[in-house]
């Protein structure tokens, strides 16, 4: 019964291959020096990528991108196949048309329960303040409504 963001984090696997994901576990944790956090399941197929990768970029989306939440939280084989993104500073994918895009240097990693949680160090991020974010609570998907 917590409304959240939604974000897509993003990386890539040794062997070059991109990986990509819906989440909406993503916290800010420290302004100095800049960490962010997100956790991933034990039994997630991508977590030997996030794991060993040095990098990963948090994608926070816009309220026009739910298919994009759908997309990456289904089991298609090839999420990134045509779409819009550019290759970020430390290698991860960059999703275009954001509200918010934190890339991270992957800085430390800590078990708990069923669940691995990742503090990034921000190295660069961008916003678009024109731009709502995707909300999601109780199962659903909503837009920002000013009160």
């Amino acid at each position: 019964m917590f409304a959240t963001g939604v974000t897509i984090v993003t990386g890539k696997s040794q062997n070059g291959q991109m990986v990509g994901l819906t989440a909406n576990s993503f916290n800010s944790v420290s302004l100095n020096p800049p960490l962010v956090l997100w956790s991933l399941s034990q039994s997630a197929s991508s977590m030997g990528a996030f794991r060993a990768g040095s990098h990963y970029a948090i994608n926070i989306l816009s309220s026009q991108q739910q298919a994009l939440a759908l997309r990456f939280s289904s089991r298609i084989e090839n999420r990134f196949a045509e779409l819009d993104f550019v290759e970020g500073a430390g290698g991860a994918p960059v999703l275009r048309g954001c509200v918010a895009t934190f890339e991270c240097f992957n800085r430390s990693q800590y078990e708990e329960g069923d669940h691995l949680i990742f503090v990034g160090e921000v190295e660069h991020c961008s916003h678009n303040s024109d731009l709502s974010p995707l909300l999601f609570h109780g199962g659903k998907f909503y837009s920002e409504h000013p009160l």
